[in-house]
């Protein structure tokens, strides 16, 4: 079994993601052995690296006059994120003690000190995948990475 997996089977047993993200995250790590499970071609043809998130407001179809209409187009380099994720190991124990409080409170168990630099990439190869689009009145939001 590819090292990946293992840590993904790990990250669930953990409790560290849910079923769905494991299934996920496998399907992407793709078949070790090339058995049926992936399409012909597929083998030879490998999923980029996401180097930004985005964020893009748009007026909407219901928007009364696009000229006037607010529009935001951010884009977060992956590497600034890498950056922030390690800087987690900065925090003071106190600080992340009740951070990890305060998320408890809120029914999220996740801990700032179990933070591996594998577990920041894993996260950021299953980010390739994240697009959210909504539409509601006048403005149109979509998230995604490129």
């Amino acid at each position: 079994m590819a090292e990946n997996q293992k840590r993904i089977l790990e990250m669930l047993r953990e409790k560290k993601i849910t079923v769905e993200e494991a299934e996920r995250l496998l399907s992407l790590t793709g078949s070790e052995e090339g058995k049926g499970d992936v399409p012909p071609g597929a083998e030879t043809e490998k999923k980029r690296s996401p180097k930004y998130l985005r964020v893009v407001v748009q007026p909407g179809p219901e928007s009364d006059s696009e000229a006037h209409a607010e529009r935001v187009n951010i884009r977060v380099p992956m590497n600034l994120i890498r950056a922030g994720m390690k800087l987690t190991s900065l925090i003071p124990p106190q600080a992340a003690d009740k951070v990890h409080d305060a998320l408890e409170e809120k029914g999220i168990s996740f801990d700032f000190k179990n933070i591996k630099e594998s577990d920041i990439e894993t996260l950021i190869e299953a980010l390739s995948d994240f697009e959210v689009d909504v539409e509601e009145g006048s403005q149109k939001v979509h998230i995604f990475v490129e």
